[in-house]
């Protein structure tokens, strides 16, 4: 159970860690990948979200002296996607708890991305600049729910 978050305040710590660069470099995994995703598309739609993930992330590289050529376009994208659809599987009415604990549980495994990228995909230098679709598997997401954002 130690994978799980036992209230919104430990959730909303994660993102402020982020956002504020006080979470460590190696402190910052899947996990907190996902947590951030989820929080993000509770409010906002996946472009809004897109935007507020990109300068967290460019802002967090900054801090921590990490080149910018670690992110990549098409890889967080992906993600927010795929939060986006399973967000749109749960009951309207989950709370911000459940649903990122029901996220992380889905999808806590980060090499999921493989299931719809080759790795030469992904890790060109195409993908690290714009969204690339996927090649190995289908993404669904429909657009009446691409722009939606949850009650949060």
């Amino acid at each position: 159970m130690s994978n799980f978050y036992h209230s919104e305040a430990e959730i909303e710590a994660v993102v402020r860690g982020f956002e504020s660069c006080t979470t460590a470099d190696s402190g910052f995994g899947h996990r907190a990948h996902v947590t951030v995703a989820v929080w993000y598309l509770s409010r906002n739609t996946i472009s809004e979200s897109l935007a507020q993930m990109r300068a967290s992330i460019f802002r967090f590289l900054d801090h921590h002296h990490v080149g910018h050529d670690k992110y990549n376009e098409t890889l967080t994208l992906f993600w927010l996607k795929l939060v986006r659809q399973y967000l749109n599987e749960l009951d309207p009415k989950s709370s911000l708890l459940d649903a990122t604990n029901a996220l992380i549980s889905t999808l806590g495994n980060s090499q999921v991305v493989f299931d719809y990228y080759t790795k030469e995909r992904l890790w060109s230098e195409e993908a690290r600049l714009v969204w690339l679709e996927p090649d190995l598997k289908h993404l669904t997401l429909t657009s009446v729910h691409e722009g939606s954002a949850g009650s949060g």
